[in-house]
C-alpha cells in the first residue's frame, strides 16, 4: 500500500497535545471507566443528543453544518478514516490504496462483503456511481466538489477496485475520501435528487440508519443490524453498541443545558461559556477539540463596490480585537485566529502580527480610502456612509454575541454594521447566489486544501476573488507530492489570503460538547465532529 505522505509529523504534535487537555475527559476515555454507571462496555439503549440548529437536509454529502454533521455522519461510512492524532490515512472500506507517483492515479482495493441498508453490495460501479453524481449535487454540494474538482474520470478495474484519474496530480484527495462529504452512498440512493436525498435521507452502509427526519426538531437513527466493515481505528468489531441515537434540535443553549443536567438528553452540543461553571459540578463531562480547516470569520464579497477596495478589507481587518471576542463569547481554551487556517490544520502558518488588533492603523487605511468621519462618528464618501452588512446563521449560539461585538469594534473606526439573520439551510444558497456583503462562516476540514476549495477562482469562488496569484500558490499545493514545497505553498496562499484581506480572520472554532457520566467512549473524529460506532451507556 503506497500512502501518499501528505503530512508531517511534527505538524501534528499540538493536535496530539490539544487531545489530552480536554475538561475532564476521564469519563469518556476508550474503555476506561472513572465515573459512575457500569465499568465494561454493554450493548443497548438510546443516545439522546440535543443539538443547537438543523441544516435542512439529512445528505451527508450535501451537509455543511457541524450539528448536522454529528447525526448523518453515522448513517455513512467513507472509503478511508484520518487518525485525529497524527493525520495518519487509515482503512476503512477501502482495505488498501496504490497511489502513482505524481497523484493523477488513486486506486482503491475495496473489502468484500459490505452491503448498504437496502441489501444492496458495496462495489467498484457503486463508488463510481457516487463520484461521478458528485457534480451533480447543486449548491449544497459545494465540498464533496471541491474534492473532486479535475478529475478525468472513475473506472471499474474490477468488482473490488476502482480507479479514479485527475487531469492533474491531486495531493488532497487521499485526505478526502476520509470525509462525509465523500461518504458512500447505495447506487439507488444515488440515482435520487439532491433535494431528495436532503429531505428523505441516504441509503448508506454507516452503522446506523435513518429512522425518521422532522425538520428543525428531531433526527432519529437505528442500529445498523449485522454491521461489520467498521473503520480500522474503532475499537469495537461489528455492530454499534448504541441501539438508537435521536439529535433533538433545541436553539437555547440554556435550555439544551438545563436538559442535561435534569437527565432529558444525554449529550449537549456547542457548549455555551454562560454554562460552563454550572456543567462542571462533577455529574458532566466536558469535551473539547479545535477544528481544523477555515477558521470562524467573516467571508468578504471582494466584488461588492465597498470591499473591492483592499485598504477597506484591510482597515476592517485591523479593527477587530480577537482575544476580546474569544475570550468574551467562547467556551474556555478558544484561541483567536491567528492566521485563516486553524492552528491544528496541517501547514498552518501563524501570522498573528498581521492579525494584531490596532485600531489606528484601520482608522488611517479608511482615510486614504477617502472616508472622512462624520459628525455620528461614520465614515463618509462622496455623501454615502461607510455601511456593511453581515449576513449570519442561527447554527451556534455564540454567533450573534461574537457578531455585536464585531459590530462594536468596526463602529469604533467608523464602520456602520448591519446584523442580518437568516435561516441555516438559507447557508448555500446565499453564498451561491452573492448577495451579501460579509458573511460570518467557518468551514471544518483536517487538510489545507481547503483553502483551495474556499478561495480559488477557478473552483465555486463564493467570495469572489479576483484572479491573482493566489489561484498559482492554490493549485500548486494540490499538485506537489513533496510535502516540503506543499508546506512552502500553503503558507504562501495563508499569507495572501490574509494579506489581502480576502478574508478577515476572527477566532478558531472550538468544538465543546458534555455528556452525562453514563456517556462512555464519544470520540472526536478528524474534523473535530463525533463517531458514535463505539459509544456506550452504562
Amino acid at each position: 500500500m503506497n500512502a501518499l505522505p501528505a503530512f508531517r509529523a511534527p505538524r501534528w504534535a499540538p493536535l496530539a497535545a490539544l487531545l489530552t487537555t480536554s475538561v475532564l475527559l476521564t469519563a469518556c476515555g476508550s474503555g476506561d471507566d472513572s465515573g459512575s454507571g457500569s465499568s465494561r462496555p454493554r450493548s443497548g439503549g438510546t443516545l439522546t443528543f440535543a443539538v443547537g440548529s438543523d441544516a435542512g437536509c439529512v445528505d451527508p454529502q450535501q451537509v455543511g453544518s457541524n450539528e448536522s454533521i454529528y447525526s448523518v455522519r453515522q448513517t455513512v461510512d467513507s472509503l478511508t478514516d484520518q487518525d485525529p492524532r497524527t493525520g495518519k490515512i487509515v482503512p476503512w472500506l477501502a482495505k488498501s490504496w496504490d497511489i502513482n507517483a505524481d497523484a493523477t492515479e488513486f486506486t482503491f482495493h475495496l473489502r468484500s462483503g459490505v452491503t448498504f441498508s437496502d441489501g444492496s453490495r458495496l462495489t467498484a460501479q457503486v463508488v463510481k456511481d457516487n463520484f461521478d453524481a458528485v457534480p451533480k449535487l447543486g449548491a449544497l454540494g459545494a465540498l464533496a466538489q471541491g474534492y473532486l474538482s479535475g478529475v478525468k474520470g472513475t473506472t471499474v478495474v474490477d468488482p473490488l477496485t476502482v480507479k479514479v484519474t485527475f487531469e492533474k496530480p491531486n495531493a488532497q484527495f487521499l485526505q478526502a475520501t476520509s470525509t462525509h462529504s465523500l461518504g458512500i452512498e447505495s447506487s439507488a440512493s444515488v440515482k435520487r435528487t439532491p433535494q431528495r436525498k436532503c429531505s428523505d435521507g441516504v441509503i448508506g452502509s454507516g452503522p446506523f440508519v435513518l429512522k425518521q427526519y422532522v425538520q428543525n426538531q428531531s433526527i432519529t437513527l437505528a442500529k445498523r443490524t449485522g454491521y461489520d466493515w467498521g473503520s480500522s481505528r474503532w475499537s469495537k468489531k461489528g455492530e454499534a453498541y448504541l441501539d438508537k441515537l435521536v439529535f433533538k434540535v433545541v436553539p437555547e443553549a440554556g435550555v439544551r443545558a438545563g436538559s442535561l443536567q435534569s437527565g432529558q438528553v444525554d449529550a449537549i452540543s456547542s457548549v455555551g461559556k454562560a454554562n460552563e461553571a454550572a456543567l462542571g459540578g462533577g455529574q458532566v463531562t466536558l469535551l473539547s477539540r479545535a477544528n481544523p480547516g477555515v477558521v470562524f470569520g467573516l467571508g468578504v464579497n471582494n466584488a461588492r463596490p465597498l470591499l473591492k477596495d483592499v485598504k477597506v478589507r484591510q482597515a476592517i481587518l485591523a479593527a477587530i480585537d480577537r482575544k476580546q471576542i474569544a475570550d468574551t463569547v467562547f467556551p474556555t481554551g478558544t484561541q483567536p485566529a491567528t492566521s485563516v487556517l486553524a492552528h491544528t490544520t496541517p501547514d498552518y502558518t501563524d501570522l498573528s502580527s498581521d492579525l494584531a488588533l490596532d485600531a489606528t492603523k484601520a482608522k488611517s487605511l479608511l482615510e486614504a480610502a477617502g472616508w472622512k468621519a462624520g459628525s455620528d462618528g461614520i465614515r463618509v464618501k462622496d455623501g454615502k456612509k461607510l455601511r456593511l452588512t453581515i449576513s449570519w446563521f442561527p447554527n451556534a449560539a455564540t454567533n450573534q454575541p461574537a457578531l455585536e461585538l464585531v459590530q462594536q469594534q468596526l463602529k469604533a473606526v467608523g464602520i456602520d454594521v448591519v446584523l442580518e439573520q437568516g435561516q441555516v439551510s438559507q447557508f448555500a444558497t446565499t453564498l451561491q447566489g452573492g448577495d451579501f456583503d460579509l458573511v460570518w462562516s467557518n468551514v471544518t476540514r483536517s487538510d489545507p486544501d481547503i483553502l483551495r476549495t474556499s478561495f480559488s477562482t477557478q473552483l465555486a469562488n463564493f467570495y469572489r476573488l479576483p484572479a491573482t496569484s493566489l489561484d498559482t500558490e492554490l493549485s500548486g499545493q494540490a499538485a506537489t507530492t513533496d510535502t516540503a514545497e506543499r508546506e512552502q505553498l500553503v503558507e504562501k496562499a495563508q499569507r495572501l489570503i490574509v494579506r489581502n484581506a480576502y478574508n478577515v480572520p476572527v477566532v478558531e472554532l472550538q468544538t465543546q460538547l458534555a455528556v452525562t457520566m453514563k456517556v462512555h467512549n464519544l470520540d472526536f473524529d478528524s474534523g473535530s465532529r463525533v463517531q458514535l460506532h463505539d459509544t456506550w451507556i452504562g
